[in-house]
């Protein structure tokens, strides 16, 4: 009896560190002793963990999972299903998981930080987070200037046709010209092509110049579909809208708009699909700017590149650069050439327009959150705070991550994350070592391109010193009277430093080069074989230093597997140890693996959402598909080992379920998600990832190791006979 008082009192004590959200109905007065299986014997506790960190963790476990189903017909719904039912989606959020839930708490210690009074002991790029921070919340203000910033903007540039009618005089006007001035002014117009300065693919050492066709404003499958179609009918009313909103009339908003739209059609036929753009060897094509200009003469390319670029990194006619895709300059230019500059000045000041909605005034925003209403079902702008939080910590994303690491980062952690990191890596060398379709020679370039796989873990030492920062940020400044131009004033200095780099040599140990440290997300680099996992990620359901390890190796573990997996994945295959794209296969083991990967394209290709009954495009999600597979294999396997070295560990209080297979409930609960009708269309039909259940469902039952935990009767759901595995 006392035994569970003081469970209790342990229990009551800490629900203020894992508080009721306002995302799911959560009542923890309803886990009492009885529900969690503490009035057992004492005897019988030995196996159990009855810390405060297990006892909440148990308690997150039982918000979620549903015992009332068998685990072997379907894990995902096992793991979720009172998480999913329990759920609700706030009207500012198109869907809700552990990676948004996880977002909220880092926004608000970030709130914390970034609302404080400025010291004046204070480094300036603290200072101007802060100041652009009110800037953003000043809207008084904003709305008292409404869409002067950017009409500002229009007017320099000679106005936005549509808006002018019969008055724009376009005889002048050019749209090199347009791009250059906009470019310089912290925009990134890249409306018609991309130019940036990248690493060269087969010299990581080395940067260059890339060319690249553009990010269209809806996805290329999209604008293929009939005009007819709602996701035509719905991107070409804001359109319409916008244009009016600046003062167009209806009748030519509705006419040059439509006319703005098939140029954007015409683009989006010209495009090279993503399937193509898998394979890095299809976005290679080295020439100089004189054989540029001489190809594709529809613009003066070295005026273009000089007029952007900063003085250290201006170029001559010699200069090497690279462009992805030929083809696309091609088309580009006849579909200019064939185009009248009002449609093509059109387009390039709707995409200006619409990019820049969020920072003006409401009349503005509203128009934007009616046509997200219809894309994704968010119902209503996020909190102001919230908006204003993303955009400081996106300019400043390093002076954020290094306030964060200061002030909430447990020190400790990072050693621990370092010690996991190394165990799984291990673990993958095992894997590697044993596949028994890889010949020799590929097995060792895949050993060897492990081995010099760096792991960037938590945040670079460079964020604790203010020197550093000061000389990152230079002289950067940020009116408080003026957000939008602060905005835009932040970002011009980071494309110059960005475009600075043309005549610097790449080094893998740069801080600068590091992701942010505030961010719930983690990245593996291929082109330079980096995994990137920031600070924000190591906390809540991903990782904890007082729950067991199988729950960290099944959360935290299985996102390292996942990078891990991304070095040999249908895109990383392509790239060598070095990051260097080269062919480092046998044909006969390029084919086998080739022949594997087919195994998953299939599988995911027949999945099949039950809400929107749409298929998952398994070519779209491959590469991820397969980091999913290898990541939760290899952290798995990786928790085995940590057992051998340091012995069994305890079950969690009110489960009955053993460590192993609590092991495969993190991993799936790391994926509970509820969606909104439209987003989940959407990202089935354009994004990189599978859904949420698919991320579970798909791995696990190619996994044995998974069924044996469960005892899932082969022909099961959950263990099919016909299995798809690469690594």
């Amino acid at each position: 009896m006392l035994l569970l008082l003081k469970i209790s009192l342990i229990f009551l004590l800490n629900s203020a560190f894992h508080p009721v959200t306002a995302y799911s109905v959560r009542n923890f007065r309803n886990i009492d002793a009885e529900s969690m299986n503490l009035t057992a014997s004492p005897n019988s506790c030995d196996d159990i963990c009855l810390t405060r960190g297990c006892i909440i963790t148990a308690a997150v476990i039982l918000e979620k999972i549903d015992e009332n189903l068998d685990p072997c017909d379907d894990f995902y719904t096992f793991s979720c299903n009172r998480y999913i039912n329990n759920t609700f989606i706030p009207d500012d959020q198109t869907q809700i998981d552990v990676f948004v839930e996880t977002h909220e708490k880092l926004q608000e210690r970030i709130k914390a930080i970034i609302t404080a009074p400025i010291d004046d002991n204070e480094i300036e790029p603290f200072k101007n987070m802060k100041r652009l921070y009110r800037a953003c919340m000043n809207k008084a203000l904003i709305e008292e200037r409404g869409l002067k910033p950017m009409t500002d903007v229009l007017e320099k540039e000679g106005g936005w046709p549509v808006v002018m009618g019969g008055t724009w005089d376009g005889s002048d006007w050019s749209w090199t010209d347009t791009q250059i001035h906009l470019n310089k002014q912290g925009y990134t117009a890249e409306y018609l092509f991309k130019f940036k300065v990248d690493n060269d693919y087969k010299n990581i050492t080395k940067y260059i110049i890339r060319i690249d066709q553009p990010n269209l404003q809806l996805e290329r499958e999209q604008f293929l579909e009939e005009f007819e179609s709602q996701t035509i009918q719905d991107y070409h009313k804001y359109q319409v809208d916008l244009a009016i909103l600046y003062g167009a009339k209806r009748i030519c908003a509705e006419l040059q708009m439509r006319e703005v739209l098939e140029f954007e059609v015409k683009l989006a036929r010209i495009v090279m699909t993503k399937e193509e753009r898998t394979d890095f060897n299809n976005l290679y094509h080295l020439m100089s700017i004189k054989e540029l200009q001489a190809k594709y003469p529809f613009m003066d390319w070295l005026n273009y590149f000089n007029s952007i670029l900063p003085d250290v990194s201006r170029v001559t006619k010699d200069e090497i650069i690279n462009v992805s895709v030929p083809k696309y300059l091609e088309d580009l230019g006849r579909l200019l050439e064939n185009t009248p500059k009002r449609t093509i000045a059109n387009y390039i000041f709707w995409c200006l327009t619409s990019m820049s909605s969020s920072f003006l005034s409401q009349d503005a925003r509203n128009l934007e959150l009616e046509y997200m209403k219809s894309a994704t079902g968010q119902l209503e702008d996020e909190p102001r705070w919230k908006e204003c939080m993303n955009y400081v910590s996106k300019s400043y994303s390093i002076a954020t991550g290094a306030l964060y690491v200061r002030k909430y980062f447990n020190h400790d952690s990072k050693e621990t994350v370092q010690d996991m990191m190394d165990m799984i890596k291990a673990k993958y060398d095992v894997i590697l070592r044993s596949v028994e379709w890889m010949d020799d020679q590929t097995k060792q370039s895949a050993l060897l391109k492990l081995k010099n796989m760096l792991t960037n873990i938590a945040y670079p030492n460079e964020l604790m010193d203010d020197n550093k920062l000061v000389d990152y940020y230079g002289s950067v400044t940020v009116d408080e009277t003026k957000f939008y131009e602060s905005l835009f004033n932040v970002q011009k200095y980071s494309h110059e430093q960005d475009l600075k780099d043309l005549r610097e040599t790449y080094s893998k140990s740069d801080w600068k080069n590091w992701f942010g440290a505030a961010v719930i997300d983690a990245y593996y680099d291929l082109t330079k074989n980096v995994i990137n996992f920031p600070a924000g990620i190591f906390q809540g359901r991903f990782f904890s230093h007082d729950r067991p390890a199988y729950m960290n190796y099944g959360a935290i573990g299985t996102v390292m597997g996942h990078e891990m997996t991304h070095a040999f994945d249908n895109q990383g295959k392509r790239f060598d140890s070095d990051g260097t794209l080269a062919n480092w296969w046998k044909n006969e083991t390029m084919e086998a693996y080739i022949e594997k990967e087919n195994c998953i394209k299939t599988q995911y290709g027949n999945y099949s959402e039950p809400t929107t009954k749409l298929y998952l495009d398994g070519v779209n999600t491959l590469g991820e598909n397969i980091a999913d597979n290898g990541g939760v294999r290899v952290a798995y396997q990786a928790y085995q080992k940590f057992v051998d070295k340091n012995g069994p560990e305890k079950k969690l209080p009110g489960l009955k379920y053993t460590p192993n297979q609590l092991f495969w409930i993190s991993g799936a609960q790391v994926w509970c998600s509820v969606y909104r009708p439209e987003t989940i269309k959407q990202s089935i039909e354009t994004s990189i990832h599978s859904p949420g259940q698919f991320r579970v469902l798909g791995p696990f039952r190619n996994l044995e190791e998974f069924s044996k935990d469960f005892n899932c009767p082969k022909g099961s759901p959950m263990n099919p006979v016909h299995k798809c595995e690469i690594f």
